[in-house]
């Protein structure tokens, strides 16, 4: 199947909730509307022909001052036994910055849902454990956002953190020379 037939499955199955879509190559991104995304993405894990069983990554990208919705989650599948790769993207705005978990899909989603959460704020309504993943528990902010501060308020804490890295790096590069 090529990805103009497997566009044209997905929109036959949900002609309502496909915002846009575009494909290159042998890859498609399509949009979809947030409330349907786990309908969706379990149609396409689920369906013979599709079996798109492989959840490669969840990422999102904050579009601050271009648009609204200001966040996409973006979702990277692969089907194993086809080959295919398809992109779905859902619109999340800033005011109740939620969508749906997928973690009950697949299990891996689990720390992917964990880390759009820690770097940009979205939520994912159902997840098992949402919490931080990277960044301390008392961190205050989502770095990966557009509005995060450069610059950091930590004052010494900054220096003392550069110094512990600087010496794990030193000691790194100690043993590796020994190796």
């Amino acid at each position: 199947m090529n990805p103009a037939e497997i566009v044209k499955k997905i929109k036959k199955q949900f002609p309502e909730n496909i915002l846009w879509f575009v494909c290159f190559g042998d890859e498609c991104s399509i949009t979809v509307e947030k409330e349907k995304i786990k309908e969706i993405l379990a149609y396409l894990k689920n369906t013979p022909g599709l079996d798109f069983n492989y959840l490669i990554d969840i990422t999102a990208v904050d579009y601050l001052g271009f648009r609204e919705p200001r966040f996409d989650v973006v979702y990277h599948l692969m089907s194993i036994k086809h080959g295919h790769r398809i992109r779905i993207k859902a619109q999340v705005p800033e005011q109740g910055c939620c969508i749906d978990s997928v973690t009950d899909l697949w299990a891996t989603a689990n720390w992917f849902e964990r880390e759009c959460f820690d770097m940009f704020g979205i939520q994912f309504t159902g997840h098992p454990d949402l919490r931080r993943i990277l960044m301390p528990e008392d961190w205050n902010g989502f770095p990966l956002r557009k509005d995060y501060p450069i610059r950091s308020d930590l004052g010494d804490k900054e220096w003392e953190v550069y110094k512990e890295l600087k010496e794990a790096a030193k000691a790194w590069k100690e043993n590796a020379e020994q190796s």
